[in-house]
C-alpha cells in the first residue's frame, strides 16, 4: 500500500530520480521556460521555487552560492543568483508556471511548460 508516501518515482530507481530533476533544472534555468511531461513538471516546481529561494537568501547574505553549489553546476548557480533571483526579490514564491498542453501523439502522455513568471 502507498500510504503517507509523497513524490513520484517515473519508474527509476533513486539516483536516476535525482539526475532527472536535476537535469530538468539546469534546463529551466538555462532555457527559462522547458516543455516535459505534466508529472515531471509538478515534481520540479517544488525543487526550482527551493532553489529560487536560496539565491533570494544568498544575495542579502553572501551564501547563496554555496548553497546552491551543492544542487547545480557552478554556471547554472551564477545565472541563478545573478539573474533570476534579482527579479523575485518581492516575491514570495510562486516563481514558476506551468501551462498544460494537449497530450503527446506517440503515447498520449499529458504535456506541460514550465516556466519562470
Amino acid at each position: 500500500m502507498k500510504h503517507q508516501k509523497k513524490g513520484r518515482k517515473f519508474g527509476r530507481v533513486r539516483n536516476q530520480r535525482k539526475a532527472l530533476i536535476k537535469s530538468l533544472a539546469v534546463a529551466l534555468i538555462d532555457k527559462g521556460k522547458i516543455k516535459t511531461t505534466l508529472p515531471k513538471a509538478k515534481s520540479l516546481r517544488p525543487h526550482i521555487e527551493r532553489l529560487v529561494t536560496y539565491a533570494k537568501k544568498g544575495v542579502k547574505e553572501g551564501a547563496g552560492f554555496r548553497l546552491l553549489g551543492k544542487f547545480l553546476p557552478k554556471a547554472s548557480a551564477e545565472k541563478i543568483l545573478k539573474n533570476i533571483a534579482p527579479k523575485y526579490e518581492k516575491r514570495n514564491g510562486g516563481y514558476t508556471r506551468i501551462i498544460k498542453l494537449s497530450p503527446r501523439l506517440t503515447d498520449a502522455a499529458k504535456m506541460a511548460y514550465i516556466e519562470f513568471i
